[in-house]
């Protein structure tokens, strides 16, 4: 018998726990990782797998990295491949494909939101922690609205009023994330003082969006730590702005974030990884404390 069937009579090997503030991207993901593993446990290979579903290798690697949606009769027919045979437990696996195939929020933006950033709205949704490092702007979870129109506007010069309009709506609805304490993800961001000095939106927009990374440094849930200009080099000196975000559900592992002009790159290799961690550890280090950190928001907004 294969090692990954199951007789009906047999406790099931359930399905990956998903936490309570799972969305689709991470179900998908945990659904992928598991199809992954009963394909290697069962000796398949990708192009074999591919072929039972009618597909290339490739949509076989989208799908076990959880980039696209599932159809149930594919998971059905890759489970039959792998010697997956009792009932109970391709029911379970089949009932998360259903889940995963449901739309977040995010999906009636879909006008103004490129593939390759929905992704991301979906693991920051479902992240118990992100850690970030912003180069040149604001994060985007502490943006006001005059700032985020003012940022939007500067990357999408051709775009319609409304279309503007649409884009800053879905970052402000992107920030209901931080209003359920219960829920909400730890977030530690370390912005070099540079992205502060920019004067985006003019001085009121810039005055406010000072007195809202104030206001925000004083959540439970966050700590912020601005980099000074005056201490020169850093750790990230060389590279750009990226996030780091961590999950509950114990079979994901940490991913990196780095947001391009066209696209974005998820890294969630060990080595990668762990490379980022250690600059995010330097960086915390050679930042003002979040309690300077704060003098430095409130000097800035007195004096702009």
């Amino acid at each position: 018998m294969n090692e990954v069937q199951r007789q009906d009579d047999q406790p099931p090997q359930a399905p990956t726990p998903i936490g309570a503030g799972s969305g689709p991207t991470v179900l998908r993901m945990l659904l992928g990782g598991q199809l992954r593993r009963m394909r290697e446990a069962a000796g398949v290979t990708p192009d074999r797998a591919g072929y039972a579903i009618r597909a290339s290798r490739s949509k076989i690697s989208r799908v076990e990295l959880g980039r696209v949606s599932f159809k149930e009769r594919d998971v059905a027919d890759l489970l039959t491949l792998y010697g997956v045979t009792g009932e109970r437990e391709r029911e379970q696996i089949l009932a998360l494909a259903r889940q995963a195939n449901n739309q977040g929020w995010w999906a009636r933006y879909d006008d103004v939101l490129p593939e390759w950033f929905e992704t991301y709205i979906g693991l920051e949704q479902a992240a118990t922690l992100i850690r970030s490092y912003e180069l040149q702007f604001v994060p985007g979870l502490f943006q006001t609205e005059g700032y985020a129109r003012a940022l939007v506007r500067l990357g999408h010069r051709s775009a319609s009023e409304e279309e503007i309009e649409r884009r800053v709506m879905l970052r402000m609805k992107r920030q209901q994330l931080l209003a359920d304490l219960a829920q909400a993800p730890r977030l530690w961001a370390v912005v070099d003082e540079t992205a502060l000095l920019r004067p985006l939106g003019g001085r009121d927009v810039m005055r406010g969006q000072l007195l809202r990374l104030i206001e925000v440094a004083d959540f439970p849930q966050v700590t912020l730590q601005v980099v000074p200009f005056e201490r020169g080099g850093h750790s990230a000196v060389s590279g750009s702005s990226f996030s780091i975000l961590r999950f509950a559900e114990p079979d994901l592992p940490d991913i990196v974030y780095i947001e391009q002009m066209t696209g974005a790159l998820y890294l969630d290799k060990r080595d990668d990884v762990e490379n980022y961690l250690e600059v995010m550890t330097n960086l915390t280090a050679e930042a003002d404390t979040p309690a300077d950190s704060k003098g430095v928001l409130q000097k800035l907004a007195r004096t702009i």
